[in-house]
């Protein structure tokens, strides 16, 4: 069906073609200047519908010589129809075509007997003569008018240029300056407010010549009278204007007279209807040839078009004739090789429609019972994808393990939270990869003793294990390099499969869990130590100055010296367990964050006041991000934040021995980060970065515990409370080593936004 249904649009085509070629050959003998204009590309599009016509028959031809040579069912009759039909369209157009060769030929010749070449001749000269005589006197009169504007002042060269254009019956009278610059005009066209002005070329030709003469016109506007194409013609001619005292000075003062007079219409419309009518016989009478060569061109190309036409229209109509009989052969053989699609039904009243119709109707029921079992297996599949896409995208890891304990598959989350790629170690024991021997011996201990706790029946609680594993991981490089543990979440169980059991291990990472129960551990031994020791310090600060105040003056001066030192060691024992116990108080009992629309930058300007000197010896280096959105956030908890991050930023720099100089960077900056619901939304993210010495791998692990510090006399409070300050905000607080020049870098994300 699709080959009949292109094989009509070729007609439609091929015989549109035939249409044009008729067409542009009649009109050939009427108007050969616009033909030969177009005739390069309608040739080339003439000459590209022959050639995809031809294509088609090869095709075709090709088509139906390999269906005969295989001896498909049906071809040798369509042979034989294509072969009589086409014998029927060629036979007839060729007699026309050799009739139609011979009449051109013969009659192109006798278009070209009477000789009237000489008269048109003659009449073009005769115009030539009578515009070079007009050009001649213009430029005569303007020699004149020239002489008599020399030595003339301006204004009076102005009154003498109006009467001489006057008496002269001139159109326009221009006087100019070497520059091209108007002295004085008059006259000139209606609707033109500036006259037409010669170029510098003119100007030139007439300071070295006797002056520039010119018939100008139309589209070839400074051309000369002989190529005058026009009727709107023209003379111009560029004079200069003899100077006597002028000349003398070292300025180059050269006046120029230009004339303008319109060629009378009539003799232009004769001169240029003699010279149409000479150029269009040239043409003709140089192109008989090629005409006649054009004819005979075209009466092949309609012949080509003509047979190609017949043996398509040829292919067409046997190609109707036997498609019941192919769509039988062709859907008895699909259904053999399992295709059961519909095939086109014959729209025929006789046997061969009902046969059709029988045959569809049992390959539709062929292919519903397919298309039911198809159906079942996509379920399948897609409850399998399902699945897989499910354990892709789970937080926690996942590992299938067979009877020895060899991986078998494992989704993306379990190389995340290992930190290595375990996707090439598919089909390894897990005892042998590199670094998880502990993981290993903890996977195979869990379920051996969950093998022996389940023998006898398993219980709903015995289905699986559960268990918590510590691995060691090695953090930084050289000597650096420190050992911290992962902390696990480990969950087991047997995976019934065909062959037998398999295993299955979930794990998450609960480091982070972990170090949030530290930090509430550590709030609440805060809290004990703020209510239990704070309470016995004064009465022990008070006892030691009674007791120095008491007993000063009944002893010896050495005895009393050691008494003073004494007192004075625990008082101030005494005010240093104060500080740290109102530290931990602190830390215990922040109050809650009001939050209220706070402009970040102004915040960070107003600490960095404190900071700032206004000169050299300043370290500390502010971006702040113009038009940044305020955020909700508490301005006394936010100063306290900033506060203790510049602080060690400071204390940072001041330990950098490499010998390069202190730098803090303090940026803000707007983030766009996508939402849940596929939205972009906006975040205001605080930088302070400085290039001290970073942080140690150790510390970088658990930064934001209480008491973990590299200060010697620090509490390690400071970053924890800065940690919980930025939880109460709803925000997020990283800590990294900078990658390029060193240093640490603290990164503040705040996701809440004040209302606009």
């Amino acid at each position: 069906m699709k080959l009949q249904r292109a094989l009509r649009y070729f007609l439609v085509l091929g015989a549109a073609a035939g249409s044009i070629l008729l067409f542009l050959l009649a009109s050939a003998a009427e108007n050969s200047t616009l033909f030969s204009r177009h005739y390069s590309w309608l040739l080339g599009l003439n000459v590209a519908v022959a050639v995809a016509l031809l294509g088609l028959l090869a095709l075709l031809l090709s088509r139906l010589y390999r269906r005969w040579r295989r001896g498909l069912f049906g071809s040798r009759i369509m042979a034989r129809l294509v072969l009589l039909f086409a014998l029927v369209g060629i036979l007839p157009g060729i007699l026309i075509y050799l009739v139609s060769v011979q009449f051109v030929s013969r009659s192109i010749e006798s278009w070209f007997n009477v000789q009237v070449e000489s008269a048109l001749d003659s009449g073009l000269n005769l115009g030539r003569s009578a515009i070079d005589t007009s050009l001649e006197d213009l430029h005569a009169k303007a020699r004149s008018m020239a002489q008599e504007l020399a030595d003339l002042s301006d204004a009076a060269q102005a009154t003498q240029l109006s009467r001489l254009r006057s008496q002269g019956q001139l159109q326009e009278a221009t006087i100019v300056n070497t520059a091209g610059r108007i002295l004085s005009t008059d006259g000139g066209q209606l609707g033109s407010l500036v006259p037409n002005l010669p170029s510098a070329a003119m100007l030139r030709q007439a300071r070295l010549s006797r002056g520039y003469t010119a018939v100008e016109g139309g589209a070839e506007d400074g051309a000369t009278k002989s190529a005058a194409t026009q009727t709107d013609l023209r003379m111009r001619v560029v004079v200069t204007i003899p100077t006597a005292i002028r000349s003398l000075s070292l300025k180059d003062d050269t006046r120029f007279l230009q004339l303008i007079q319109p060629v009378p219409s009539k003799l232009a419309t004769d001169a240029e209807s003699l010279r149409a009518a000479y150029s269009g016989y040239q043409e003709r009478f140089v192109g008989r040839s090629g005409l006649r060569k054009m004819y005979l061109f075209t009466l092949t190309l309609t012949l080509l078009l003509a047979i190609f036409g017949a043996v398509a229209s040829a292919f067409l109509i046997a190609s109707e004739l036997v498609q019941p009989l192919l769509l039988l052969a062709e859907g008895t053989k699909a259904v053999a090789e399992g295709d059961l699609s519909p095939r086109p039904i014959v729209t025929t009243r006789d046997e061969l429609g009902t046969l059709t119709k029988s045959f569809n109707t049992m390959t539709r029921q062929l292919s519903e019972a397919r298309a039911a079992v198809e159906k079942n297996r996509r379920e399948l599949e897609s409850a399998k994808a399902y699945l897989e896409s499910v354990l892709g995208n789970m937080s926690a890891g996942v590992m299938v393990l067979d009877r020895e304990f060899k991986l078998l598959s494992c989704n993306e989350s379990a190389g995340r939270i290992l930190e290595r790629d375990i996707a090439p170690d598919i089909g390894q024991p897990l005892s042998a990869l590199t670094g998880l021997s502990a993981f290993s011996e903890a996977i195979t201990k869990g379920f051996s003793e969950h093998s022996a706790r389940t023998t006898g029946g398993d219980t709903v609680a015995d289905i699986h294990w559960q268990k918590q594993i510590e691995i060691a991981r090695s953090i930084g490089e050289g000597s650096g390099e420190t050992e911290q543990d992962l902390t696990l979440l480990a969950r087991g169980s047997r995976l019934p499969t065909g062959s037998g059991s398999n295993y299955v291990v979930v794990f998450d990472n609960i480091s982070e869990v972990i170090s949030a129960q530290r930090s509430f551990a550590w709030g609440e031994v805060a809290r004990r130590l703020a209510h239990e020791i704070k309470n016995p310090l004064t009465p022990i600060q008070l006892s030691a100055e009674r007791l120095q105040m008491k007993l000063e003056g009944k002893l010896t001066e050495t005895d009393a010296a050691i008494l003073n030192k004494g007192a004075t060691t625990i008082v101030n024992q005494v005010a240093a367990m104060k500080r740290m116990v109102d530290d931990f108080r602190d830390y215990a009992k922040t109050p809650p964050a009001v939050l209220a629309p706070l402009d970040l930058n102004e915040l960070v300007a107003e600490i960095l006041h404190l900071y700032l000197a206004g000169d050299e010896r300043d370290i500390i280096r502010a971006q702040l991000a113009p038009d940044l959105p305020r955020v909700m956030g508490d301005a006394t908890q936010m100063r306290q934040v900033i506060h203790n991050l510049l602080q060690n930023a400071q204390d940072a720099v001041h330990e950098n021995k490499d010998g390069q100089s202190a730098r803090i960077d303090v940026i803000t900056e707007v983030v766009h980060y996508p939402d849940s619901d596929g939205s972009v939304r906006s975040a205001v993210r605080l930088t302070i970065a400085d290039n001290g010495p970073g942080f140690s791998p150790k510390i970088l692990a658990r930064a934001f515990e209480p008491y973990i510090t590299s200060k010697p006399r620090g509490t390690g409070l400071g970053l924890a409370m800065v940690k919980k300050i930025i939880d109460e905000h709803g925000g997020r607080i990283d800590l990294q080593n900078r990658v390029e020049g060193g240093g640490a870098k603290i990164l503040i994300l705040l996701l809440k936004l004040a209302p606009a």
